[in-house]
């Protein structure tokens, strides 16, 4: 999925679904993609009563993801059938482990429906390429505290870097969209919220999953080119067609082929953002 600007969702805001009130808001803090949330954030009491808070608070002008819950629930078909409404944009798919549950998703709601498959567990994460490559597959989402509870796995940097870069690497393999980061616990320290998503922009995540406004801003601004780099790309561009096809350098620096595509990528992001 990408936005109405063509470029890739930075943050996903999720807002529990029977909270109907919040989705404006939600958009309002600046979130690229609003998720309704009709699965950790509601009890199973009330499953019913927030599916049907949801149906009534959909509408195409202000289009939500919606997380539906897991494909071995009892839950899963009625929120599908929300799902078929006008107003939902995707389908995040939680504990996403076979391709076949996708499959599911696509025979119900059609293979045009976009689905974010939410990577939380041993078996998802196994399952990985297989799931990417399904056809309905938009993006791949890391749920890294589900994942860490069903690992075993105290920490959350170095800890889980081989989890995060295989993300990475079956999301290009797949040709999706580069992977979401899990959330940040903490929503009332900006710092801490930047530095979490300063180190998955590194390892080459493109965005990242947020539980609060107040998370919004600074992942919006980490996954947003920064001034220093559109210069530099729009030097790169220059020095390169000035050159024709000569071999050229910029700051002691060759430009080759990747270091002209990076250059592109910076600036066409940028565009997007800026259109």
């Amino acid at each position: 999925m990408v936005s109405a600007n063509g470029q890739s969702e930075r943050s996903f805001l999720f807002v529990p679904a029977d909270r109907s009130e919040r989705f404006a808001k939600a958009f309002a803090a600046g979130a690229d993609a609003v998720i309704a949330d009709l699965e950790d954030a509601v009890a199973p009491v009330f499953k019913g009563k927030a599916r049907a808070a949801l149906a009534d608070a959909l509408s195409p002008q202000q289009p939500l993801l919606v997380r539906v819950n897991g494909a071995d629930t009892e839950w899963f078909d009625d929120d599908l059938r929300v799902c078929a409404a006008p107003g939902v944009a995707g389908v995040v798919l939680p504990k996403a482990e076979h391709a076949d549950d996708i499959t599911r998703i696509a025979d119900y709601l059609g293979s045009a429906m976009p689905v974010f498959a939410l990577i939380e567990t041993a078996l998802g994460m196994a399952d990985a390429e297989t799931i990417a490559a399904h056809p309905s597959v938009r993006r791949l989402l890391f749920g890294s505290i589900d994942f860490q509870v069903d690992l075993g796995i105290e920490g959350d940097a170095n800890e889980l870097l081989f989890f995060r870069s295989r993300l990475v690497f079956v999301s290009r393999l797949a040709n999706l969209e580069a992977p979401v980061d899990g959330v940040t616990v903490r929503f009332d320290d900006p710092a801490a919220i930047m530095a979490e998503a300063q180190r998955a922009r590194r390892e080459g995540f493109g965005g990242k999953l947020c539980i609060h406004p107040q998370q919004v801003a600074a992942v919006n601004t980490t996954f947003s080119p920064t001034a220093e780099e559109v210069i530099w790309a729009q030097r790169v561009i220059a020095v390169a067609s000035a050159s024709g096809s000569n071999a050229v350098a910029l700051d002691g620096k060759m430009i080759d082929k990747p270091v002209l595509d990076k250059a592109e990528r910076i600036l066409r992001k940028n565009r997007g953002l800026l259109a």
